[in-house]
This record gives structure tokens, sequence and C-alpha cells, in this order.
């Protein structure tokens, strides 16, 4: 048995030990004090470069073992290797390694626990090359460089939509086959994606690690404060075409523009 420690490149800050968890080889650089291998798409983080490649194989969509894959018993995500079904059954285990003493929240790896001490930090080491965008993950940031090639090679035939990469492409397909592999286990919800759980979970544990430096109110997601922010800038960027009044939102221009409709009927009605 060894201790995972949930201390990040700067020091144990913000970071306690929560559990004692077999060694399985997943942690041999971290108590040794090499630099692990990180994905460059997703953050994950490997002890050896083979694993590390292996990963990379997966998001690229190549099969290396032909249609022979390693499915999760208890969620159906599929790997292509024995070791990586086993790191990712770590998150069913319910005995995550790393607790940010902040907030509560709890990580399974140390990349996703470094991560989220960004969103108390505000710390965005990554940007992008071409426009000088920051993010807190390099994998985040990754993604977004691809926008401005503009390449869609991932193609769903039956709507005829185009993604970027084979993880968005997947996720979509589950809109049209209906799965939901991410369950919550506080509730019976399900979801199509892994993100949407994330979200979902905030309910449960009362997080809101986002907060707006003008007036201290606090959310649960990043886009949620960005609309937030708009109401202190003046930003209205949602603007009615028939009478020209602006919204922050686009809900609440949809619901404004109800109100036209009711009018047209009115008068035709009373015609």
């Amino acid at each position: 048995m060894v201790q995972r420690l949930c201390e990040s490149k700067e020091g144990n800050q913000y970071g306690e030990v929560v559990s004692q968890i077999p060694n399985l080889h997943l942690n041999k650089n971290i108590s040794t004090g090499l630099k692990p291998c990180e994905c460059s798409i997703c953050g994950k983080v490997f002890i050896r470069h083979s694993l590390l490649n292996r990963h990379i194989l997966a998001h690229s969509g190549y099969k290396p073992y032909g249609e022979k894959q390693y499915e999760c018993e208890q969620c159906g995500k599929f790997f292509v290797s024995v070791p990586g079904v086993r790191r990712h059954m770590l998150m069913h285990s319910g005995n995550p390694a790393y607790k940010c003493t902040i907030c509560g929240k709890a990580c399974y790896f140390l990349s996703a626990f470094e991560r989220h001490q960004r969103t108390h930090t505000g710390e965005k080491p990554y940007k992008c090359k071409q426009c000088g965008k920051a993010f807190t993950a390099s994998g985040s940031c990754l993604i977004y460089e691809q926008t401005h090639a503009g390449e869609k090679p991932y193609k769903y035939k039956e709507c005829g939509k185009t993604f970027r990469f084979s993880c968005s492409f997947k996720t979509h397909e589950r809109t049209h086959t209906g799965k939901r592999p991410y369950k919550c286990t506080k509730c019976d919800k399900a979801f199509s994606c892994s993100t949407s759980l994330r979200y979902h979970g905030s309910i449960h544990t009362g997080e809101r690690p986002y907060e707006c430096k003008k007036c201290g109110k606090a959310f649960s997601r990043l886009n949620s404060l960005h609309l937030h922010l708009r109401i202190h800038i003046g930003e209205k960027p949602y603007e009615c075409k028939k009478c020209g009044k602006a919204y922050t939102r686009s809900n609440h221009l949809t619901r404004h523009e109800r109100s036209h409709d009711v009018e047209a009927g009115c008068s035709s009605s009373c015609l």
C-alpha cells in the first residue's frame, strides 16, 4: 500500500491526502519525482511514454488490435488496453485520491486535481499560438487551436453534422442512439457525456468554484459566469429584429419575441 500525495508542482498548497490505494504502478513516477507524461489532447497523465502513446491512439480512432477493444463493465466506455481499463476503473471505486481543501472537490487523478486548482487561482498557463487566448488545461488549448484550421474530418451520416475530433463525434452519436453511459451515483439521472455529468454533480455537492470578482456571486459553470459578467459590462448581443430591444441571453430574447407573436395574433383576431 502506498499513499498518493495531493501536491501540485507548486507544493501542497490546496491538497490533502484522503486515501491509501493499492500500488497499481500508476504513481511510481510521482513518488520518485520523475516528470509524468501528459496527453496534450485531454490532459491525462501517464508514467511511461508507451502508455501515453497507446492512449493517444484512442483519440485518433486507430485500432491497433483490429476491432478488439476493452470495455468498462460499469459504464460501457472502451479502451485500447487492459491497463487503460484498470486506470479508468479507479473512477468507479468511489475512493478519489485527491481532495481540494478550498471547496472539497475530489479528484481521482493528479492532472485533474491540478486543473481544478487553477479554477481557484485563475492561472491559465496555456496560450493559443495564433491568437493568444489562454486556457487552464493544455488539452483545451490544443482543441481550441484546431478551430483556426477549420478542418472537420468526422461526419455523422444520419444528420450530416461534422466534427473536428472523434470524441465530439462519439458524443454527438449518442444523441441519435439515446445511449447515456455516464450515471450519477447520487440520483438516477444519466448523461451522454462526462461533462454533463460533472456539471450535474455540482447540484449535489453545492460546489460553485467560479466567482464574479465584481459582486461576489458564485456559479457552478464557467459559461454561467461569462453570461453573468454581461450584466456588469452592459453587453447585450441578442437584439430583437422587430423593435431593437437587446438582451444579455438568447433565451430572454426568445421570450421577448413571443410577445410580438401574441400582439400580432391579437391584432389579426380583432379585425
